[in-house]
């Protein structure tokens, strides 16, 4: 990744930076989406700079980083994000400095409440089938490994194909970010999020400079 763009969040007293990062992040991956080179593969990535050093988890600031110049000029970001410019202040392209570190940006899969409520009881029926204890015994005994609430930064963002499908469904998700550092900078590839594709061919980490 040799070129970034830095896009700068910028909330008020009215509209918060969550809610500005949903509607950024949204536009993005949307724009993403519509520049894939493969499916589900996009050659920009993402980065977050100020990811676990701000007092909002994800900071105030988002990246977008590419190989080419002409990889981030024929995204053109500063038009999808033209109805956002009360919020959002897109810089030039700017070559990525020479001291860097890398680090990798992934989405993880985070079980809602209700997901792992409706695992460890499914996890209870089948060892009280198995040992004969009761059903509520076996929930004690499983009550020491359920997982706990993940403190990860997430952005709430739609599905695109269930607001076409179901537009009445509540399409909102959240994607959980995980950021990772690495020794180096490696050439694994990245999702239609920007963020590292955990299954690729090669078997490597897609990485963004971190500075």
């Amino acid at each position: 990744m040799n070129y970034y763009q830095e896009i700068t969040l910028l909330p008020d007293a009215e509209v918060s930076l969550g809610f500005i990062w949903q509607n950024v992040f949204q536009q993005v991956h949307i724009a993403l989406v519509e520049h894939k080179v493969d499916k589900n593969k996009s050659a920009v990535a993402v980065g977050f700079p100020q990811y676990g050093k701000a007092k909002f988890p994800l900071g105030s600031k988002l990246r977008l980083f590419a190989k080419d110049q002409a990889q981030l000029e024929k995204l053109n970001i500063a038009k999808w994000l033209g109805r956002l410019e009360d919020y959002a202040h897109v810089k030039g392209i700017k070559p990525v400095p020479d001291d860097v570190s890398y680090v990798s940006f992934t989405r993880k899969n985070v079980k809602s409440p209700t997901r792992i409520e409706k695992d460890m009881e499914e996890r209870a029926k089948r060892r009280a089938q198995k040992s004969g204890k009761t059903f509520d015994e076996c929930m004690t005994e499983l009550a020491e490994t359920k997982p706990g609430p993940s403190d990860l930064p997430f952005i709430f963002l739609h599905s695109q194909q269930t607001k076409t499908r179901t537009p009445d469904t509540n399409s909102k998700y959240p994607l959980f970010i995980t950021m990772e550092g690495r020794e180096g900078n490696s050439h694994g590839t990245f999702d239609c999020y920007g963020l590292n594709a955990k299954a690729n061919d090669e078997n490597v980490f897609g990485c963004v400079p971190q500075f």
